[in-house]
């Protein structure tokens, strides 16, 4: 159970890494992990390719424009 929770916290400082949301110090941390174990390099490159896949090549469908006024106007409307 102890390893679940590391590998989870691995991953979670890894996205932190890639969102560039650690602190420089955690971030260095974080880099010294993974420079001297290999499975988490391996962590780290299956993220970043996952994240690249996501950008090339999921294409988010175009919003009509009557669709985005409408939401628009529903959230000026005060409720009474």
């Amino acid at each position: 159970m102890g390893n679940q929770k590391s590998q989870q916290d691995l991953i979670r400082k890894v996205n932190m890494y890639l969102d560039n949301e650690l602190s420089k110090e955690a971030e260095r941390e974080l880099l010294r992990e993974i420079k001297q174990n290999p499975a988490y390099f391996e962590v780290l490159n299956k993220e970043q390719s996952f994240r690249e896949f996501i950008k090339s090549k999921v294409h988010r469908r175009k919003v009509s424009p009557a669709l985005i006024q409408s939401i628009k106007e529903k959230i000026r409307i005060n409720p009474i």
